[in-house]
């Protein structure tokens, strides 16, 4: 790998005979390592690729990227040399906007229409919904945080760690929350859009305006859950994700 990918991208069980990569966007504040039990469960049929975000882990001295086309642009740089065996996504939360915004750039800058398209507890690009947790102070943060569940109590009363990853958290909500994309984007990758019957973050209806972004089939499927449903069903999850690549 080059240097500006090695910085982006990491292969928890590299798998060069996989016939399909996934690249893997993490949640607002969220890290590669989320996806490391996708990772193990996948291979060695689909070799996942788990995108690092500057500011957090191993990257916590870089600067945060606060504009969310500007990190989709970083990460279409950084996997623009994985193109060479198939490609799908899979995003969580910001990470599913992310992903999204990749496959358009992948299909206007290369032409290639990556395999599949997973979003996951994020609705969908034209279902616009004005939020500001971006400005609330620390304390307000970290109720966002207990409130969606997807944060351990032990973190969220460790004063030293949460100094340390409120700044990414808070960047990552700005660049999602400022983010106004193209309401009526499309890709040509098939989407299966992901979510917990609770989230209080993406109403069914929202999930299901999913289908206007792709020219191809879509199809939403609900999990019991809030909005880190994915935390308590990885195993359902990693069956769905590689029935749909292997079955591709």
């Amino acid at each position: 790998m080059t240097d500006e990918e090695s910085l982006w991208i990491r292969r928890f069980h590299p798998c060069p005979q996989a016939e399909i990569q996934l690249v893997c966007l993490p949640h607002a504040g969220g890290s590669a390592s989320y996806f490391f039990p996708m990772s193990r469960a996948l291979t060695p049929a689909v070799e996942v690729l788990s995108v690092q975000y500057p500011g957090r882990q191993d990257r916590r001295h870089e600067p945060c990227i606060e504009n969310l086309s500007e990190l989709a642009d970083r990460v279409f740089d950084a996997i623009q040399g994985q193109t060479n065996r198939p490609l799908a996504l899979f995003g969580h939360s910001m990470g599913a906007t992310l992903a999204f915004e990749v496959a358009v750039r992948l299909e206007t800058k290369l032409g290639i229409t990556p395999r599949h398209v997973f979003a996951s507890g994020r609705r969908a690009p034209s279902a616009v919904r004005t939020e500001q947790v971006h400005l609330l102070d620390d304390a307000g943060l970290i109720e966002k945080l207990r409130d969606l569940s997807g944060t351990s109590d032990d973190m969220l009363h460790d004063v030293e760690l949460l100094q340390m990853v409120l700044p990414a958290i808070r960047a990552d909500y700005r660049a999602i929350e400022t983010h106004r994309g193209q309401p009526d984007a499309t890709v040509s990758a098939p989407i299966t859009v992901l979510t917990g019957d609770t989230d209080p973050q993406v109403p069914l209806a929202d999930a299901h305006k999913w289908h206007a972004h792709t020219t191809r089939a879509s199809e939403v499927l609900v999990f019991p859950g809030g909005h880190f449903y994915l935390s308590d069903y990885r195993n359902d999850v990693n069956g769905v994700v590689a029935r749909i690549l292997t079955e591709a």
